[in-house]
């Protein structure tokens, strides 16, 4: 009988995932529920999710989760969160009261990063900023394998400061739902992409057909392209001078563009202060169970 369980749940706006680890992150099990739209009926089911796959490994595990929000240390109450029924909530402590154990909460982001630095794309890597590029433009850190949320659990938000070096047409930018114009999300996610292709040909298309439509030798998309990719490596240039991180790992749809992270490397060093860049940017490895994997992963080796 497994003995040593980690139990990762990954909240999301239409499923909630769980995952069942070894210690060395083999999948021992796996589930998926739809995301019910009340909290009580939220509590209830990733409850069930835990006991479903408790019962299918025959052991008591740890338990991690991860948010499309922050819990806030002061009040255990849940922020920021797109399922807007989650805000305001005590999740984690109703959890707890649920589960009879202490559950460890973190942002999706922070659990992708915590994912990918820990048995993923960037293995080993003292310093990894995660990215998360879709719906949303969101990031996580971690440092010597543990996330690094901050003083005001923002910690990787890069998707909130300014598009760098904006040109005359760029400015004042996009608005974006945060209140304020020009944000690097506002520009450089999926619907951000969808946004600059339309208003420069007129024509409304997802990034994803965008994407692919560049990859055929589309014109226009190959334009709407390359913009993004001169976006994307502006802003990152900012993450590297600020935190000089050890990788950079791309997750989210759009890390799956074609000739992404060749593009990103070729155009980085234009805007990086250094006389040369040597830092990595990968894809990520797990895809789409990073998220889930990464709440596992929140109780280290140790269980401390």
């Amino acid at each position: 009988m497994q003995t040593d369980v980690r139990i990762g749940i990954d909240l999301g706006g239409t499923k909630i995932e769980g995952i069942a680890l070894a210690t060395d992150g083999a999948e021992l099990a796996r589930r998926r529920v739809p995301t019910p739209r009340s909290y009580v009926e939220t509590v209830a089911a990733i409850t069930a999710l835990v006991h479903q796959l408790e019962a299918h490994v025959g052991a008591r595990g740890t338990v991690g989760l991860g948010i499309p929000g922050v819990i806030v240390p002061e009040t255990g109450l849940v922020k920021n969160a797109n399922s807007t029924w989650l805000i305001g909530e005590p999740l984690a402590r109703d959890l707890e009261r649920a589960l009879a154990r202490a559950v460890r909460t973190e942002n999706d982001a922070n659990c992708f990063a915590l994912s990918e630095a820990t048995d993923g794309a960037a293995r080993g890597a003292d310093m990894v900023f995660g990215v998360i590029m879709g719906t949303g433009v969101g990031g996580g850190i971690v440092h010597a394998g543990r996330v690094h949320a901050g003083r005001n659990l923002i910690g990787g938000e890069w998707g909130h400061n300014g598009l760098p070096w904006a040109t005359a047409d760029e400015v004042p930018g996009p608005a974006c739902y945060c209140g304020r114009q020009g944000c690097i999300e506002s520009w450089v996610s999926g619907p951000g992409v969808a946004a600059d292709h339309a208003r420069t040909t007129g024509q409304r298309h997802d990034a994803a057909s965008i994407m692919e439509a560049a990859a055929h030798g589309n014109a226009e998309a190959i334009a709407t392209r390359t913009r993004w990719i001169g976006r994307m490596a502006r802003s990152l240039a900012t993450v590297i001078n600020l935190l000089d991180p050890d990788v950079i790992v791309l997750g989210g749809g759009l890390s799956n563009t074609e000739g992404v992270v060749v593009d990103l490397v070729r155009e980085l060093p234009r805007w990086v202060f250094s006389d040369r860049l040597v830092t990595p940017v990968v894809r990520h490895h797990h895809g789409d169970s990073s998220g889930v994997r990464g709440a596992a992963w929140l109780w280290p080796a140790t269980g401390a």
